[in-house]
């Protein structure tokens, strides 16, 4: 990947850590989009994000668990926004979803 040359690693950083704050940020204004929503469009979803930036956390020796890696990107603990914002999934979803990962698995 090649960036511009005046961008320094700690401002590549910064770039990178801002566009996260705001794919945060727009998940947050769009609740209606469903985990089973993204993980069908993009293979990945806001339990996804959550674990990789637990992940990164993990690499730094920073111990976070699951749930409050999670609570990073819902803003909430994920059993609240599940309560709040999570709508039944339809068979046809969960179909489509069983599909994409035997494809995926092979």
């Amino acid at each position: 990947m090649t960036l511009p040359e005046n961008i320094t690693e700690t401002e590549r950083t910064a770039l990178d850590a801002a566009a996260f704050r705001r794919l945060v940020a727009h998940l947050d204004a769009h609740k209606e989009v469903q985990n089973i929503d993204l993980m069908l469009l993009a293979d990945f979803c806001r339990n996804c994000l959550g674990d990789w930036w637990r992940e990164a956390a993990a690499e730094r020796g920073i111990d976070v668990t699951k749930d409050q890696a999670r609570e990073r990107v819902y803003g909430m603990p994920p059993a609240d926004w599940k309560a709040q914002y999570q709508t039944e999934t339809s068979p046809e979803k969960i179909a489509a979803f069983k599909a994409k990962q035997v494809l995926k698995n092979g």
